[in-house]
Formats: structure tokens, C-alpha cells, sequence
């Protein structure tokens, strides 16, 4: 069995696609997955299955469409996946402070010269570094401030992402150890 955290896009930010936690988890039982719990109220699943990955995304996007309404992309991360990141994260041993990095999870890994064109919106102090899938931000003077948003990283990349904190990427791991 493999354990994934699904990272919902969108999901009950600023009044937007406002989900319960156990509608979701519903769904995902619904579907037949096993050891379902949420984190938090901003669409982080996590849940194992021996489904083959190619469509999995896709069938949790359709099911949350047609059983609660809410159409989101759905990204999903393997333990292993999540497991990596702190290896991975350029400004971890640069920062003290967690509430200062975040990593943006893409739906899939960018071309180059797009990834390269992110630097343009960096602020003063502020990095960007894109290892495969993922996006590492450091935004010293906070993530509401910085232009490094998922949306422009979005518009950048030509690539659909969600974005967490530091804190939450650190919990989910934690958590799919627990699935």
C-alpha cells in the first residue's frame, strides 16, 4: 500500500470552495481508500491505496466534483516524496524561522527556461528554487507580501500548483508516517 497526502487546491481559502473535513473524508472513503485523516482546513488528505497512481488524482478530482461540487486539481505526494523535501529545501539551514519558507507542489516538473524565469519575481532577499515538481520559496518579509504567489508561479510555469508553509509541509510528513 502506498500513502499519499492529496493537496487540494483552493480548498476553503478566503471563502472559496468551502469543504468540511468530513465531506471529504467521505469522499475518500468513497472511493476505497484506507487510514483517511485531514490536516487542517486547507484541503491536505492523507490516505493510503494499492490503486495504480496514472489516474488516481483525476478520479479524486471527479468524485469531489460530483458527489460535494467543488472542483479542484488535486496533487498528489508519496511519503517518500514528502520524506525528501527537507533534504531538498536550498534556504532550510539559511532560516530559523518556518513561517518564512514554503513550497508550492506542481502538477508536473516545469520546463527550464520557465523555471528559470521565476527569479524575475523575487523581491529584495527573497529566493526561488524549483527542484522537479516542487518550488522552495524563502519570502523574509512573508508570503502575503512577496510576488512568488502561486498564482504568478502558476502564470510563470504554465503549471497548476497549491502552495503550503513550512509548517504544514513538515506536518503532513510527519503524518503520512502515521497512515
Amino acid at each position: 500500500m502506498t500513502t499519499y497526502a492529496a493537496l487540494l487546491r483552493g480548498i476553503n481559502v478566503a471563502g472559496h470552495a468551502n469543504v468540511a473535513m468530513a465531506d471529504l473524508h467521505a469522499v475518500f472513503a468513497g472511493l476505497g481508500f484506507a487510514g483517511i485523516s485531514t490536516y487542517l482546513r486547507s484541503g491536505n488528505v492523507l490516505f493510503g491505496t494499492e490503486a495504480p497512481p496514472a489516474a488516481l488524482a483525476a478520479d479524486i478530482e471527479a468524485r469531489l466534483n460530483r458527489e460535494i461540487g467543488v472542483r479542484t486539481t488535486v496533487l498528489l505526494r508519496t511519503r517518500d516524496e514528502l520524506a525528501a523535501l527537507p533534504a531538498a529545501n536550498p534556504f532550510l539551514g539559511r532560516q530559523d524561522d518556518p513561517t518564512k519558507l514554503h513550497v508550492t507542489f506542481l502538477a508536473e516538473e516545469p520546463g527550464r527556461s520557465r523555471a528559470a524565469s521565476l527569479a524575475a519575481l523575487a523581491g529584495e532577499g527573497e529566493e526561488v528554487s524549483v527542484v522537479g515538481r516542487d518550488v522552495y520559496l524563502h519570502c523574509p518579509h512573508g508570503y502575503g507580501r512577496t510576488k512568488l504567489n502561486n498564482t504568478n508561479i502558476e502564470k510563470k510555469l504554465a503549471v497548476t500548483g497549491t502552495t503550503r508553509n513550512w509548517r504544514t509541509v513538515v506536518a503532513l510528513r510527519d503524518l503520512t508516517c502515521a497512515v
